[in-house]
């Protein structure tokens, strides 16, 4: 099963596997692998720690090590965790159901456009999700040991990933306060719950004696844990996290299907009443996505559907055995839901959303690499004006987009104000790199409520970036390339100076600085 999985998955991202790093990959992951690879250390160096564990970035530099550093050999190892972490799926959902549920559950998780955009991008929320699908399914095992171990490597590929043995911890406790058998039967001994604590709080230990910091440097921890416990944001996190987890980019068909089929009565065969996850095996379950729709909530700067990972697979396992138990033809809604995910792989849905969740991604690599391939080409040593990422993927040759560092002056984006007070200090560069940031719909829901609008600027850093004929008009400049891609674009924009690049000198590569309004 495993080969096959690993086969069809390969197969259906090998159009993705040559793409440069994309976003968080460049900004963090890549990075830090890459400084685990030169010189060793678990913590990175060529950027700041961000205290996430170090298990994906030691396997990313291990693949490296044995197979060369270069992107294809990135992202086809994250392919074999992609395919591990579907096999957890299977045999989990083979365990509490049956081969049909298995298998159904296993293709729709696998092709939910989630799933599948990271299923080749280096960072760690799949693998620590895949890893957590082998803890439970020990769990319902009731191999205490083996499940220990999973959850173990589970946190120390992502923090988060405590949440699941907290939950199933929290379970065991209330189940028979609920009046409801925990199965298998449990005790005292349900502390064995608590041991991946341990790996994850020696970690901690070893970055704060490194670096003077327990969760990651001071701004990493203000705009993730700090700076999300205002109760109104989390209020509309939590609305936000029930949307990811059972509605978010054509999850919802699978929901509503699940909803009206709970209408019918289970079909009876001949071997009697087709039968349903047991119910502790369903609380299990249910306690663990609840734990991460409430803590994802409270927690993360950004509320990335990424995050949700770890839930969104026991959603689908339950709603198929639903379906299953109670349709004659599920069958067919499964297909049905399923050629929803594919839609939503490629058609970006009418509301905002990260581009990181479906193939938007890839249209955002294209747009990028095209720009930067004129930038060097036509401008090599100009001062370019741009904001993260494309600064750090002008400046790092080795995330894939330039073959020599560039000169980088960098704004926060491209709203208005940033940009009109990079104008201010247009004589120090030459030339600017601007872009869309977010994907922005056509006719976007909730567009006319200014509310909303006020409140996902206020908590969830919203912002409308100027397009790209605006940003020249305000820099005083000449639009000289653009490009744009199912509501993403990039434009590059001159500056109107005298410049000599046979006489400029370029200045050493380092660090982009950064313009202060």
């Amino acid at each position: 099963m495993f080969t096959l999985l690993l086969v069809a998955m390969f197969a259906l991202h090998v159009p993705l596997l040559r793409l440069p790093y994309f976003w968080d990959e460049a900004g963090y992951y890549v990075p830090a692998a890459r400084d685990l690879l030169l010189t060793g250390s678990f913590i990175p160096h060529s950027t700041p720690s961000n205290a996430h564990p170090p298990l994906v970035m030691a396997y990313l530099a291990l693949c490296w090590k044995l197979l060369g550093y270069a992107p294809v050999v990135t992202r086809t190892a994250m392919v074999v965790v992609a395919a591990f972490s579907l096999l957890g799926v299977f045999q989990l959902a083979r365990r509490v159901s049956n081969l049909e549920v298995a298998l159904a559950s296993t293709i729709s998780t696998a092709l939910y456009p989630i799933f599948f955009a990271q299923s080749s991008l280096a960072q760690v929320d799949l693998a620590a999700a895949g890893l957590t699908f082998w803890a439970l399914h020990s769990y319902v095992d009731g191999k205490r040991i083996r499940c220990a171990l999973w959850f173990s490597l589970a946190v120390l590929a992502k923090e988060t990933a405590l949440l699941a043995p907290l939950a199933l911890f929290a379970w065991e406790v209330l189940g028979p306060v609920l009046k409801i058998k925990v199965a298998p039967a449990r005790s005292w001994r349900s502390l064995w719950l608590l041991l991946p604590c341990i790996p994850l709080g020696l970690w901690y230990a070893y970055h704060f004696a490194k670096t003077g910091f327990v969760f990651g440097n001071p701004e990493f921890f203000r705009y993730n844990v700090q700076g999300t416990l205002e109760p109104l944001r989390i209020v509309l996190a939590f609305f936000l996290r029930l949307w990811q987890t059972f509605g978010y980019l054509n999850l919802s068909m699978l929901t509503i299907a699940t909803l009206l089929a709970m209408w019918r009565a289970p079909i009876r065969d001949a071997g009697g009443e087709r039968p349903r996850i047991a119910l502790p095996e369903q609380f299990a379950f249910y306690f663990v996505i609840a734990a991460y729709v409430v803590a994802m909530a409270m927690i993360g700067g950004a509320v990335l559907a990424r995050y949700m990972l770890p839930a969104v697979p026991l959603v689908i396992i339950v709603a198929v055995s639903t379906l299953r138990r109670r349709l004659r033809f599920w069958k067919a809604v499964v297909a049905i839901v399923v050629a929803g995910f594919v839609v939503g792989l490629f058609v970006n849905p009418p509301y905002g959303f990260t581009l990181e969740d479906n193939l938007a991604y890839r249209d955002y690599i294209v747009l990028h690499q095209h720009a930067e391939d004129f930038l060097e080409a036509r401008f090599p040593v100009s001062r370019v004006l741009t904001a993260w990422p494309a600064s750090d993927e002008l400046t790092r040759p080795y995330l894939g987009y330039v073959t020599r560092p560039m000169r980088v002056f960098r704004i926060e984006d491209f709203t208005v104000e940033q940009v009109m007070s990079a104008a201010d200090a247009r004589s120090n560069f030459d030339v600017a790199l601007v872009f869309s940031t977010k994907y922005e719909p056509v006719h976007p829901m909730l567009e006319r409520w200014y509310t909303w609008q006020r409140w996902k600027a206020k908590y969830f850093g919203y912002h409308r970036d100027v397009p790209a004929e605006a940003a020249a008009q305000i820099l005083g400049g000449q639009l000289v390339y653009s490009e744009s891609r199912q509501g993403q674009w990039v434009g590059v924009i001159e500056m109107q100076q005298e410049y000599d690049a046979r006489v400029k000198p370029m200045d050493p590569p380092g660090k982009p600085q950064r313009l202060k309004p």
